[in-house]
């Protein structure tokens, strides 16, 4: 033992017994036709009137003008006469309660809520490694109900603190990431590392490991600045300075950097998260309510921080104009709602974006096209083309035309399986009942008084 009278080293040894597990890619069955829809494919901008779109099992078959496609005769199909359908959100900076121990529930309330509100994948830059990676592989068995769950795991935190991963060498920083890679990551987290080359040997690892390198500085502009130089894949959160002028802007656009501002809770302004609580009676929205404790929206919202209006306008609104900025000149710009409020939250940082300035579909690309480039997705969702996983949306109203319709959402895919975003039922093909969450079972009520037990859904 270490520390006794006994000074022998422990040795790894020098062979290992594999462990593999292999279970079934949940896939489902049959076609489904969406007809008489708009379509905003995110494919070179471009806009469908009166299409379809055909699902052949958990794949995109076809994408084109009604009266010009061929609907297979076999498909189930679904009138979306003035509806809208478009890919579903991609939440690139998404903190969905992955910090936990213990047993893994059945139905992990976060997962709804996002799906709820049309969020389809999630990449989580900040999370329990175990937890997150085996909920994830769940999700892609079938057995838990969720977006598609990618993941840093625990973060490559360099300050002193309750934990610190050294980097002193190239080795150090492979021996780290090969570590959270076997687990399931394919990107890592590099936090606070506090030395430039420090930071470098984490990306040279990364490339070499063909890892994304998502880094978080701490809310320092030095620090961000030199993150950019050095070729990091994101820059997580907002640069704390709200103005960005022209050397800034070419900078980052000459780097090839994307950001995700998560302007829900900006550095150096006021967070956007409050003007919604300020504008909005959160407590009200029952989509909401249906998937959240209520607890949990009740202390956010109903206890809201006020604050005049100048104080947003001169705060995450500037910030959004300086992403206007970098949008125009080719910077990409992702969704990140940051866990703050799920679901909901990624409606708020999209309307965040057009805020600022940018177009509602620039605004909507931030949460489909351009989080699907940054995190080297692209090939498989983001837009809604042949041959790519079947992710989408169905809006009841237009967010073209107002960027708050995305809020409309009357179905949510994801990998080819069609829910009620009402309610999570599965329908389309398939006939399922979303199960009563914790804090709706009658036996549960008087630990949650909060609840209205008489709302319940059987």
């Amino acid at each position: 033992m270490l520390g006794s009278s006994d000074t022998t080293s422990y040795h790894f040894p020098d062979s290992g017994i594999t462990v593999n597990v292999n279970v079934k890619t949940d896939k489902p069955k049959g076609k489904i036709a969406f007809i008489h829809a708009k379509i905003i494919t995110m494919k070179n901008d471009v806009v469908i009137d009166n299409g379809v779109v055909v699902i052949n099992d958990n794949i995109i078959d076809v994408v084109g003008k009604y009266g010009e496609v061929k609907i297979p005769a076999d498909a189930k199909q679904i009138d979306c006469s003035g509806k809208t359908i478009m890919p579903g959100f991609i939440d690139a900076h998404a903190h969905a309660n992955h910090f936990r121990h213990g047993i893994t529930a059945q139905q992990h309330w976060p997962y709804f809520a996002n799906l709820a509100y049309g969020v389809t994948t999630m990449h989580d830059p900040s999370a329990n490694s175990e937890y997150v990676f085996a909920q994830s592989e769940l999700v892609k068995s079938g057995e838990m109900v969720g977006p598609r769950v990618f993941s840093t795991g625990t973060i490559l935190y360099g300050a002193d603190g309750d934990f610190k991963a050294v980097i002193n060498n190239y080795e150090d920083a492979k021996s780290a990431l090969r570590r959270t890679q076997a687990y399931g990551a394919f990107s890592v987290k590099s936090y606070n590392q506090p030395r430039r080359e420090q930071r470098q040997m984490v990306i040279e690892a990364a490339r070499e490991l063909k890892m994304e390198v998502v880094p978080e500085g701490g809310s320092f502009f030095f620090h961000n600045l030199s993150m950019i130089l050095d070729g990091h894949t994101t820059i997580e959160h907002n640069i704390p300075v709200a103005t960005l002028y022209n050397d800034v802007v070419q900078l980052w656009k000459a780097s090839k950097t994307a950001n995700t501002p998560t302007l829900i809770v900006s550095y150096g302004a006021l967070s956007g998260e409050y003007y919604w609580y300020q504008h909005t009676n959160v407590w009200e929205k029952q989509r909401l309510l249906n998937f959240t404790p209520r607890a949990v929206i009740d202390t956010r919202s109903r206890h809201r921080t006020m604050a005049p209006e100048e104080e947003y306008e001169n705060g995450y609104m500037q910030v959004s104009r300086s992403l206007k900025k970098l949008n125009d000149q080719g910077v990409l710009i992702n969704m990140g709602a940051h866990g703050q409020i799920q679901g909901i939250g990624a409606h708020w940082e999209i309307w965040m974006m057009e805020q600022g300035g940018m177009t509602p579909l620039q605004a909507l690309k931030t949460a489909t096209i351009n989080s699907a480039t940054s995190l080297g997705l692209d090939k498989y969702i983001g837009s809604l083309e042949q041959g790519k996983l079947a992710d989408l949306l169905v809006l009841d109203k237009n967010p073209l035309e107002n960027i708050r319709n995305t809020e409309s959402i009357r179905y949510t895919m994801v990998n080819g399986r069609l829910f009620d975003a009402e309610t999570m039922n599965e329908i389309g093909n398939y006939d399922v009942k979303r199960k009563k969450f914790y804090w709706e079972n009658k036996k549960n009520a008087s630990s949650f008084p909060w609840y209205n037990i008489s709302t319940d859904n059987d």
